[in-house]
């Protein structure tokens, strides 16, 4: 029996409606039968986990899909390391030995990587399978697993191989939070002190001054939150699809998360923890500029340690190390590095005006 709290809403442009999608927000959805009859009707199914979430929920999923047409399950190893085109290629091998046609469905269950993953091989299959986004992850559910962006990480960078692919239904069971590891948590609070920050400055309060509910992860505000968060992400999508313009604003932090992670090597910091100190460091700039309020670099950093998300780059890596990596960002644009800042809390911009020395100044400060 599942219990919706919210459904929400991508509405992409008018041109493009039949690609809109809901996002349905509550309790109970993995194991219901009757939500998944309506989502699935005579369609075969591919469902991809990964080896951590698939003895926790896939049986329970697998239950309530029932009888389906065509039924083929994939189970990837866990982790950032292997977000790579070896795993696309298991999915797709997997999904073509067992005959599906393109009009079967994808079923993502699973953290942020088996999303973008299971969207990616989605996007590849006979040209365009549709898939469902089963978010079990906080990180996911608030920002991966809305909006479309799929793919895989490069030794080159990070998401370096990847397509826009819009999911039918993003899928948010609360229920999947409970056995999520602290600081799985607490790198998806990471995105959602994000949205905040650059797009709602009264959420950025709420969120300062609830920390310590949504720490205990207390029902009521981790619903408000997960709710908010994806409102914001899912306007920002209608707007702008494929990041021509605003959406650039949801990669507050991302330039100098990448190249950590791809400086440490992928899943040594999880994604969330990388954003969450490349957060700290793009207010300390927005402040550097005169832009920015010190205070609200100074609350970032509180909420951080309060929850246990770092607030510095590694020591062991280097500012030179950390300028070079950033040079191979997917959001490079004629050369030049595009970073987002905030021109006041809740206000972003995306420029190209910093410079090496003003990084160099901030993280050395």
């Amino acid at each position: 029996m599942s219990d919706v709290l919210h459904t929400l809403h991508v509405d992409l442009h008018a041109s493009s409606q039949d690609r809109s999608y809901p996002i349905s927000i509550g309790h109970g959805f993995v194991g219901s039968a009757s939500f998944w009859s309506s989502l699935i009707s005579d369609r075969g199914v591919v469902l991809v986990t990964d080896d951590c979430v698939g003895p926790l929920y896939g049986a329970s999923l697998k239950a309530a899909l029932g009888d389906v047409s065509q039924f083929t399950e994939v189970v990837l190893p866990a982790g950032e390391a292997h977000k790579d085109l070896a795993s696309i290629h298991t999915i797709l091998d997997a999904a073509l030995a067992d005959k599906h046609e393109r009009g079967s469905l994808f079923v993502a269950l699973g953290g942020g990587v088996v999303g973008d993953m299971t969207g990616f091989a989605a996007a590849c299959f006979l040209r365009g399978a549709d898939f469902v986004q089963v978010p079990t992850t906080l990180l996911a559910q608030v920002d991966s697993s809305v909006g479309g962006k799929t793919g895989v990480n490069h030794a080159m960078g990070k998401n370096l191989i990847g397509a826009f692919h819009q999911p039918r239904h993003v899928v948010i069971d609360l229920e999947t939070l409970a056995s999520l590891p602290d600081r799985e948590f607490a790198a998806g609070l990471a995105e959602v002190i994000k949205y905040g920050l650059i797009r709602d400055a009264a959420f950025f309060s709420w969120l300062i001054e609830n920390v310590q509910r949504l720490k205990a992860r207390d029902t009521e505000a981790l619903a408000f939150a997960i709710e908010r968060s994806c409102r914001i992400k899912a306007e920002v999508v209608a707007e702008d699809e494929r990041e021509g313009g605003v959406r650039a604003h949801l990669n507050f932090g991302h330039t100098f998360g990448h190249a950590i992670e791809r400086l440490q090597g992928y899943g040594v910091w999880l994604h969330g923890e990388a954003v969450a100190a490349g957060m700290v460091i793009a207010s300390r700039l927005s402040v550097d500029r005169g832009a920015l309020s010190p205070a609200v670099a100074d609350q970032l950093e509180s909420f951080n340690r309060a929850v246990g998300l770092p607030v510095a780059v590694p020591p062991e890596i280097s500012t030179a190390d950390l300028l070079n990596a950033m040079g191979s960002d997917k959001k490079v644009a004629a050369g030049k590095v595009r970073y987002i800042l905030l021109r006041e809390l809740g206000d972003a911009v995306v420029t190209e005006e910093v410079t090496e020395a003003d990084i160099t100044r901030v993280i050395n400060a």
